[in-house]
């Protein structure tokens, strides 16, 4: 320990390669190369860009195409996508791809299926005689919704009406419910279609579907894990909610609302209708947490993701039933792989500020030139020099929900250089994953005994090994690193049998992983995380009512 109190740290941890769990399914040489001869694309559609990888049977990436995309700011909060960009920068992924895969000697006809996972929560709603977008597509992080998030806490309050209960979320600017109501109340052409029958509402999953599969084929689905996002659905039957939606104030009768389908269906999500994958299959579809989650083969109760991009999420597999938190946490759908098993549920927990707050050391302060370089500044000190860095930019996630914080480092001295600020930085993110951590361990009573990473700034060996540090258990980092695109893959695969058991698909991406350790005592880490929550509480009321806003 320092004289700070804080753990030192090596500049530059090395981790273990992860051992084999035992009776962990082995590929042998002539499956692998069976399973090496075939393969499987993945549709990846984020926030910011859209991707098409294909991965071979063992789960590898063969080839891929990203393409960035414009993003839409009207106002201070307000974040939209064009609808027809997000349908052309998929095409374009795949006929990239596509051709990549050809030029390196393969033949299309040898990819077998198509899988797709989507950012969550985006709101679309079109014209369901013509197809038409009636309105960019809202994306999940918008925030145009906080007046109408009080005003709908207000009659939930009112009514003695626990939303929460019944779809594993509280009322936030996040789900789809709230941005269709918003489009309702403001967007006349929007509420015309609605008055007219012809409202067709979406989230990005079922937008791409339908016009993948052809406008004219009628493909109407989403499939449950994006279902589960909406606020329309009860987590506990996995169906359209008839009291929700009176909620609401939506008029089943007046809108048209897509079937809901098993994340692994072999017929629902219908066949490509043009390009060099015209007539191949769609056979899996998953929000793109839950299909980082299946990535990391998380089938089992206890196992947990954790992926760290620009914000972070953490997924954490709670079995059969659903488990409605009482720690400040979101239930939601893990995965449903259909054939008469149950839906898997997950506890989740949201980080606002990850890759973003390192993003914010080098667009606004100028202390690195490039994101990678992080790891390299917070080397260059031992320790973080009694800096606690609460990153609070836009208030603080899971667990917390303190929406009148503001971002706010303790501890600065005449000592504090910039490394200390940058490792300061990195904790933040690792001290929260642990207060999530910890909060669903209480809601779920399973112990965590490993935590299995994904992201950008999982590349950082020194985060990585501070996040297994202040955890106080291994932290797990692939070797192949796009596990979302993966999950996607997987469930396509598993229902057209190239996989047929769970079993089968722990073995896959299980190369190359690494095991970052805890190299110092629960006592130090548990000051360390001491310090942190006060850090927390120190931080609270910055904001008055005014100011903030409502969102949490």
């Amino acid at each position: 320990m320092t004289a700070a109190g804080n753990s030192t740290l090596n500049a530059e941890p090395e981790p273990t390669s992860k051992p084999q769990r035992p009776g962990m399914p082995r590929f042998t040489t002539s499956k692998e190369n069976v399973l090496s001869t075939f393969f499987i694309g993945a549709i990846d559609q984020g926030t910011t860009s859209s991707r098409f990888i294909i991965f071979d049977g063992t789960g590898q990436p063969v080839t891929s195409h990203q393409h960035e995309f414009q993003q839409h700011y009207p106002e201070s909060g307000w974040h939209e996508h064009d609808p027809y960009e997000l349908v052309g920068s998929v095409r374009n992924c795949i006929r990239k791809a596509s051709q990549s895969f050809k030029e390196i000697g393969h033949d299309i006809e040898d990819i077998k299926v198509v899988g797709l996972t989507t950012q969550r929560e985006t709101t679309l709603v079109w014209d369901v005689e013509t197809g038409e977008p009636l309105h960019n597509a809202i994306a999940w992080p918008d925030t145009r919704t906080k007046g109408l998030v009080r005003e709908l806490k207000e009659k939930e309050k009112a009514e003695g009406f626990n939303i929460a209960e019944i779809t594993g979320m509280p009322l936030s600017t996040y789900p789809s419910a709230v941005k269709l109501v918003w489009l309702l109340r403001n967007v006349p052409k929007v509420k015309e279609a609605y008055d007219a029958g012809k409202l067709a509402f979406g989230t990005v999953d079922t937008w791409l579907l339908y016009n993948l599969n052809g406008k004219e084929k009628g493909v109407f689905v989403t499939d449950s894990t994006n279902a589960s996002r909406t606020m329309f659905v009860n987590l506990h039957t996995v169906k359209y909610d008839p009291k929700l939606l009176e909620f609401f104030d939506i008029d089943i009768n007046k809108i048209h609302l897509p079937r809901i389908s098993p994340s692994s269906d072999a017929e629902a999500y219908g066949r490509i209708s043009s390009g060099p994958l015209m007539g191949m299959k769609i056979a899996g579809c998953l929000g793109d947490q839950s299909a980082a989650l299946v990535g990391q083969q998380g089938f089992t109760p206890g196992c947990a993701k954790n992926t760290y991009g620009t914000g972070c999420f953490l997924l954490y597999n709670v079995g059969e039933k659903p488990v409605i938190s009482k720690h400040g946490l979101l239930a939601t759908i893990a995965y449903d792989f259909g054939r008469h098993r149950k839906p898997v549920y997950a506890l989740e927990g949201s980080i606002a500020v990850a890759g973003s707050g390192v993003k914010f050391l080098m667009n606004n302060m100028g202390f690195i030139t490039h994101s990678h370089k992080i790891s390299d500044l917070a080397a260059s000190v031992e320790d973080n020099g009694g800096l606690v860095f609460v990153t609070a930019f836009s208030g603080l996630f899971a667990p917390y929900w303190i929406d009148d914080a503001k971002g706010t480092i303790f501890g600065i001295t005449q000592h504090t250089q910039r490394g200390h600020i940058a490792r300061a930085t990195l904790e933040a993110t690792c001290f929260q994953t642990k207060a999530i951590l910890d909060a669903m361990e209480k809601d779920s009573g399973h112990h965590l005994s490993d935590l299995a990473v994904d992201g950008g700034m999982s590349n950082s060996n020194l985060c990585m090994q501070t996040q297994a540090n202040i955890i106080g258990i291994p932290v797990d980092r692939p070797d192949m690193h796009e596990t979302t695109s993966l999950g996607a893959a997987i469930a396509a695969g598993f229902a057209v049998d190239i996989w047929r058991e769970f079993d089968e698909l722990k073995a896959i991406n299980q190369k190359g992983r690494k095991l970052f350790t805890p190299d110092i005592t629960p006592e130090e880490s548990d000051k360390m995380f001491k310090k942190w929550a006060r850090a927390v509480e120190m931080c609270r009321g910055w904001l008055d009512p005014e100011e903030s806003g409502g969102d949490f």
